[in-house]
């Protein structure tokens, strides 16, 4: 991962933002927003498709033969990304409330959400078992200490600590991966960088390099996955500037 080349992009971003018409920043990013509804659930098992998303977030129309559980989550997936732009704008470190705040806008009508789990759980297919309630209460804490001291100067690379190592705590009874993934892109946006959305077809890889780090304390091969989709998302913006020329 070339670290002072997505900064370079980065910064060549930025001043085309401050170019564009804002009526096509609005556009652009509404179409990311759906996607990455679209993306977040779908990984966790929402059948939903992206033009039914799509048709769910922007219309309001309910999708027939769909559980209400899946039209809620993408619904709530909106309002979580919402209020993180809003936490963005009003420059708030990301923090346990917060986290908390995404958790429960995410399990909105679904469950109780913003309360730490009382259960032991099992992450499917994973190698890692995460601790029990009364270990992960004081393992959630350190999580939240080491990131707000973190001496990291790689944003993406932090980014994708903060998600890797929250969801192989797995404080929540559920939503952590879609809360995760909210936590990440809080980070990436907060250094300046654009939120990036894991395509579901690329579940398996996301999956894989989760596992290293929570198995083997490998962080690289996700840092890398993750500092290739900000850098495919950066170059969307640079083409756009180029097909303006």
């Amino acid at each position: 991962m070339d670290y002072f080349l997505l900064c370079q992009k980065k910064e060549q971003v930025k001043k085309i933002y401050e170019q564009l018409p804002k009526e096509a920043l609005q556009s652009f990013e509404k179409s990311f927003d759906i996607e990455y509804a679209h993306n977040s659930t779908a990984i966790e098992g929402n059948t939903l498709s992206l033009i039914q998303t799509k048709t769910v977030l922007e219309d309001g129309i309910s999708v027939g033969g769909k559980t209400l559980r899946e039209i809620y989550e993408v619904v709530n997936h909106n309002r979580a990304f919402d209020y993180v732009k809003q936490c963005i704008s009003d420059r708030k470190l990301l923090d346990e409330n917060i986290v908390k705040d995404i958790h429960a806008l995410l399990m909105d009508n679904i469950l109780v959400g913003g309360i730490y789990r009382t259960i032991e759980v099992r992450i499917s297919g994973a190698g890692h078992k995460p601790l029990a309630p009364n270990e992960m209460y004081s393992q959630i804490k350190n999580f939240y200490k080491d990131m707000q001291n973190s001496s990291m100067e790689n944003a993406v690379q932090f980014a994708a600590w903060t998600h890797a190592e929250f969801v192989k705590i797995h404080p929540f009874a559920d939503g952590n991966g879609r809360t995760s993934r909210m936590m990440m892109n809080y980070q990436l946006m907060a250094a300046g960088f654009l939120p990036v959305s894991v395509a579901k077809e690329n579940r398996l890889e996301y999956f894989e390099a989760l596992e290293a780090y929570a198995v083997n304390g490998d962080l690289q091969p996700f840092a890398e996955l993750i500092a290739a989709l900000e850098e495919e998302r950066l170059d969307e913006y640079l083409r756009i500037e180029q097909n303006r020329n």
